[in-house]
């Protein structure tokens, strides 16, 4: 199957699918509540300052991994060169943040509430840059 017309493809969906100011604006809500939430818990937790560390850490590398994932299958839609290790690469990366909340959390001795707040404001977060950084790309128009 030949690869989309990425200067087309970038008319007619930039024209036909942008998005509305309030999903939008809906999308940065909850990238900041989700972030901000983490933070919050982190900053109030009693755990130690390299558990804090490596929590945090997870989040920014999770953060950056779910935009890639997000950016590289855009450039695949659009017929932009994305080679396969890459984007391998990126959900790998994906998954080792995710896999290393999750063996993170199962050991962590906190609350299972904590627990479980620390997990759904993560994957809150994931979820919410992917969508802003889609709105993000939706919202530049083609080039010429």
């Amino acid at each position: 199957m030949a690869a989309p017309d990425s200067q087309a493809y970038s008319q007619s969906h930039s024209q036909s699918h942008s998005p509305s100011s309030a999903f939008v604006g809906a999308a940065w809500l909850a990238l900041i509540i989700g972030v901000a939430m983490y933070l919050v818990g982190l900053f109030n937790a009693t755990m130690a300052l390299n558990e804090k560390g490596y929590y945090l850490t997870l989040l920014l590398y999770g953060l950056f991994a779910a935009v890639s994932v997000q950016k590289s299958t855009r450039d695949r839609m659009e017929g932009i060169a994305v080679t396969s290790m890459y984007f391998g690469l990126c959900w790998l990366s994906v998954l080792a943040a995710l896999g290393l909340l999750t063996v993170g959390l199962m050991n962590a001795t906190i609350a299972p509430s904590e627990k479980g707040f620390y997990a759904m404001s993560f994957v809150l977060s994931l979820f919410a840059a992917i969508t802003v950084q889609k709105n993000v790309r939706d919202g530049v128009p083609a080039a010429a």
